[in-house]
């Protein structure tokens, strides 16, 4: 797997879930912080995103928009002020797709639809890939760009209004999809991040690679250096500073994340997990993993077992019509009921 990919697989708890969303006139839903990533894309329409501490966000038909760390936000029909925000009251959610609208009087007559959703992500350990990234990842649509991002969210769409035999499976792999799309788009346009850096340069980005391929192969910095085609100090020095360990604290941290992903994901015992990320034992497994998690591998697996019991999702997770929890609807302050 590249690094891109298992940053998100070693995060990823359960199945994605979305929601299809259709709403008109005055409208203002909020959606409260949580563990995960959000993502809104607009299927027809135009509307405004308003993140907690964040400057509003106009969207329009097409656009994509990501929200890696849940930051809690606000979607309405434009941008809203704060006693509007204040007023904010549970919202139903056995709901059918349709928003509940504001009374108005002069609500204009605007249809919008879009997909509302959340990745559950484990973030005890998370790559720094992914905890770099920016609260909000604005996607706008563009004639012509993003090829990869504009045909997956086509798929999307056409999933969703389809509802063809096997779609139960078909969209959370499309959402998975999505999610892979808009990191990379990120990635691709100017990002001023460490990590794009990091990828974007083909010495450590070959070490990278070399790592995350086999990480239980008894690398040396010499022999990455070989894999890379560079000197050892050369490619000490360089990896470092794009990367912000050097590469054997790197490797030890990310056999440990890959570790604690292969407790949380199968039933494999310690020995095979120890196996696969490069211990040579169980006990040595379990030495560094409790300094690093400061938990034993025993505990920390059924710790998260006990959570996901919890927070599981149901079979067929994936929602289409219905609102996501945390939507609520938000009533307009009395002064505005005549305007």
């Amino acid at each position: 797997m590249d690094v891109v990919s298992d940053a998100i697989s070693a995060v990823r708890v359960g199945r994605p879930s979305s929601n299809r969303v259709r709403v008109g006139g005055r409208w203002c839903v909020r959606f409260d912080p949580y563990d995960g990533a959000g993502f809104h894309v607009v299927l027809s329409g135009d509307c405004w995103l308003l993140p907690d501490g964040g400057e509003p966000v106009a969207l329009g038909a097409g656009d994509a928009v990501l929200l890696p760390h849940g930051t809690g936000h606000v979607i309405a029909d434009s941008p809203a002020d704060a006693a509007t925000l204040a007023r904010a009251v549970p919202f139903d959610p056995a709901g059918d797709g349709s928003l509940p609208t504001l009374p108005h009087p002069h609500a204009p007559d605007r249809q919008v639809e879009m997909v509302c959703g959340k990745y559950r992500l484990d973030r005890s350990h998370a790559h720094p890939l992914l905890a770099e990234l920016p609260p909000l990842v604005h996607l706008p649509d563009r004639a012509g760009g993003r090829p990869e991002l504009r045909s997956a969210l086509a798929l999307l769409g056409g999933e969703l209004d389809e509802r063809q035999p096997g779609a139960s499976l078909a969209l959370p792999s499309l959402l998975d999809l999505l999610f892979v799309y808009m990191i990379r788009c990120w990635m691709a346009e100017g990002s001023t991040g460490a990590w794009p850096a990091a990828l974007g340069d083909p010495m450590t980005a070959t070490a990278l690679r070399a790592l995350h391929a086999d990480p239980a192969a008894p690398w040396t910095v010499d022999r990455l250096a070989a894999e890379a085609g560079v000197s050892r100090p050369t490619l000490a020095r360089r990896f470092t500073a794009l990367v912000g360990k050097p590469p054997m604290a790197y490797l030890t941290w990310w056999r440990l994340t890959r570790a604690a992903a292969l407790l949380r994901t199968t039933r494999d015992p310690l020995a095979t997990v120890a196996r696969r990320v490069g211990y040579g034992s169980p006990y040595a497994l379990s030495h560094a993993f409790r300094r690093a998690f400061g938990t034993t591998p025993g505990q920390y697996r059924a710790g998260r077992e006990a959570l996901d019991g919890r927070t599981a999702a149901a079979p067929g997770e994936v929602l289409v019509g219905g609102a996501l929890p945390g939507f609520r609807t938000v009533s307009p302050p009395a002064s505005a009921s005549g305007s």
